[in-house]
């Protein structure tokens, strides 16, 4: 075979073989391309539709499988944000429709009232006593609705500062003294003598030991007894909220720190919650830095442990 055969034959080899490599980068491309088009005609049917789906390709290249996991992601991500927003839209319907009834039934009572002194000329001292009472009632409630707005928009800015917490557990609980003894309330209190530090915000942390010191009172009367105990640890300061009372099934546990979740008897005009308290401590102690938990026993023992940081000493901080 002569010299210029072979070259031929070779040249002839060389340009198939182009011929071939050409023709796969092509259909590459356009199947690409294809499954591109299929991927944006899917996802422009999603966003008109808003339907929950996510995109399906199959495909073996590793740039379209990871470009349609990141969409999916995204689409997953936006159908939880819209289930969030969902769910709070209803839970702010709620929360209105319960504050209007809470508003709506003393200012009933406290119209009445108006009105029967208007008629009487020497109003007893009993019932004006009355309407003071309903009207701080409707002041506590307005007052909490905004605290707990406050909050949640992130208006309320919270100065920091190193504080004892356990001087503000034993005001917390002197606050309550004459209200808890003409309540016959047994009081046991377990705090250190020696100070622990955190890093905190005063009228926060006693609104927070307020509320579930109130929280006691209201729902927990039937057991008579309160407890305050305080426990630390290297990173963290424990106070503990216990009675004895009827406690908090198993059902509503997770409910409970829900904007205006009241149980059934809540509504009982001799307990007056109105299901806010729970809900701004907890919203608090978060806007700190700690969590409040609940482990509870029907009728034997319930406790709200709040947890927050605990701040070391100058000298233990620089041997750390």
């Amino acid at each position: 075979m002569s010299e210029s055969t072979i070259i031929f034959f070779l040249t002839i080899c060389i340009g198939i073989l182009i011929c071939i490599i050409l023709y796969q980068q092509f259909a590459f491309r356009t199947g690409t391309q294809a499954k591109l088009q299929s991927i944006s005609d899917k996802l422009r049917e999603i966003i008109e539709t808003d339907s929950g789906e996510q995109i399906m390709v199959f495909t073996e290249n590793k740039d379209l499988m990871e470009l349609t996991a990141q969409i999916n992601a995204l689409l997953e991500k936006q159908l939880k944000t819209k289930a969030d927003y969902r769910r709070s839209e209803i839970a702010s319907k709620k929360m209105l429709s319960n504050i209007s009834h809470d508003i709506k039934t003393p200012m009933t009572v406290i119209l009445g009232y108006l009105e029967i002194m208007q008629l009487s000329d020497t109003p007893s001292d009993e019932m004006l006593k009355k309407v003071e009472r309903k009207t701080q009632s409707v002041m506590e409630l307005i007052n909490q609705f905004f605290t707990l707005s406050k909050i949640e928009s992130g208006d309320m800015e919270l100065e920091l500062s190193r504080i004892d917490i356990c001087e503000i557990c034993r005001e917390s609980v002197l606050d309550f003294y004459e209200l808890l003894s003409n309540k016959k309330f047994q009081v046991e209190i377990d705090i250190p003598e020696t100070p622990v530090y955190i890093q905190g915000n005063q009228e926060a942390l006693q609104r927070i030991l307020f509320n579930l010191i109130s929280n006691v009172i209201r729902y927990g009367i039937d057991g008579k007894y309160l407890g305050i105990s305080l426990r630390d640890d290297d990173r963290n300061v424990y106070i503990d909220v216990t009675d004895r009372g009827k406690g908090i099934e198993k059902a509503f546990a997770d409910s409970i720190f829900d904007r205006l979740f009241t149980l059934e008897d809540s509504r009982n005009r001799n307990i007056q919650g109105n299901g806010l308290g729970l809900t701004i401590a907890k919203n608090l102690a978060l806007r700190l830095g700690g969590t409040i938990s609940l482990e509870s026993i029907p009728h034997v023992k319930t406790t709200f442990t709040v947890q927050l940081k605990k701040q070391h000493s100058k000298y233990h901080e620089r041997n750390l």
